[in-house]
């Protein structure tokens, strides 16, 4: 079973080579933990990546960011973000319908989807904020800009 310190260690280690300005990684990072966190679970990916290329993140931490989303904390953001959105919008309680028409449970889903939508967007600023500021601190750090750069010209000895 692959613990959560694995893919913490995972995490770092892709991070690690990616290559950027801090701004622009943090930023990437920081839209795809906000888009994890929503509730749009077929599109993390895809809205995370269009979002970083409109602000001008890297989109690959962007979609590495997304990862926050996962079996483990789906169902928390999930139920949180419809709890928040159904406060938010004073909404009543979820109860089912007495009759079980598709129109009575297409409504009911449609309250639904627009609580957790609310819900998401204001549950995932603060994380995202969070991780801006402590992704930069990280990419910005000497052991992060100390690291090899593939792309790096060579420094060594010209010959002359």
């Amino acid at each position: 079973m692959l613990s959560p310190r694995y893919w913490w260690q995972e995490f770092i280690r892709q991070l690690r080579e990616l290559r950027g300005k801090p701004h622009e990684l943090s930023l990437g990072i920081a839209i795809g933990v906000f888009v994890g966190i929503t509730p749009t679970i077929p599109l993390h990916t895809v809205l995370a990546i269009a979002l970083a290329v409109a602000l001008r993140g890297s989109k690959l931490a962007a979609a590495l960011g997304v990862w926050v989303a996962n079996p483990l904390t789906i169902p928390i953001f999930y139920y949180g973000s419809y709890q928040l959105g159904r406060f938010v919008l004073r909404l009543p309680e979820l109860a089912l319908p007495p009759d079980y028409s598709v129109l009575s449970m297409v409504r009911l889903s449609g309250r639904v989807t627009v609580a957790m939508l609310h819900g998401g967007v204001l549950l995932g600023i603060l994380p995202a904020v969070a991780a801006y500021f402590l992704t930069y601190k990280f990419t910005s750090s000497r052991r992060f800009q100390g690291k090899p750069s593939l792309t790096a010209p060579d420094t060594g000895d010209t010959g002359q």
